[in-house]
């Protein structure tokens, strides 16, 4: 059965190697019978975590800031993958899709117990160098406190410039791994 899959790119470059790598994705998963929903988050007015515990009161609208995490929330709740896209920055994630990720909590403060939503996960990085060790365990972690499934990471190091990337093995293996979801 097809499954729907949503993407948070938090790369500030539209056509960097992070990209590559989602077009990569998107084509296999595409090519599955998947739908894709993919959100720049580097062009979106979306604002940090309060940290107030406020959210949660209404499930179209969890989160007491109004910007355009409304956009991602509903996607987010229907989607059976989440896909983190991101550059190594700081050997992290970058800001804009931490910003992001942290405003999802709202759609748990819809729970009483604060119980986050079941979801498959995937992780796709490019990375100047190949320090991906503190991000992974970032990652991994998130998983096991989120309870999410792993379904797989794709991280590739060496690639600064633009179009570093191309014909590197990881394009295929992203597109591989969007195929693969069913």
């Amino acid at each position: 059965m097809a499954k729907r899959i949503i993407i948070l790119n938090g790369s500030p470059r539209k056509n960097g190697n992070t990209a590559e790598l989602i077009k990569s994705f998107i084509k296999g998963a595409l090519e599955a019978g998947n739908t894709v929903a993919e959100f720049f988050l580097n062009e979106m007015d979306i604002h940090g975590c309060l940290g107030c515990f406020g959210g949660g009161k209404n499930p179209e609208s969890p989160c007491v800031q109004k910007d355009d995490m409304l956009k991602i929330y509903p996607e987010y709740q229907a989607a059976d993958v989440v896909v983190l896209a991101s550059p190594l920055y700081y050997w992290t994630v970058s800001g804009q899709l931490k910003t992001a990720f942290d405003r999802l909590f709202a759609v748990a403060e819809c729970n009483k117990d604060y119980i986050n939503p079941k979801k498959e996960c995937v992780l796709l990085m490019a990375a100047e160098g190949n320090g991906f060790k503190e991000s992974v365990y970032w990652y991994d972690n998130l998983m096991k406190h989120l309870k999410w499934k792993t379904l797989d990471k794709v991280l590739c190091g060496d690639v600064m410039a633009i179009g570093d990337i191309a014909e590197r093995k990881e394009l295929s293996y992203a597109y591989e791994l969007g195929k693969s979801i069913k």
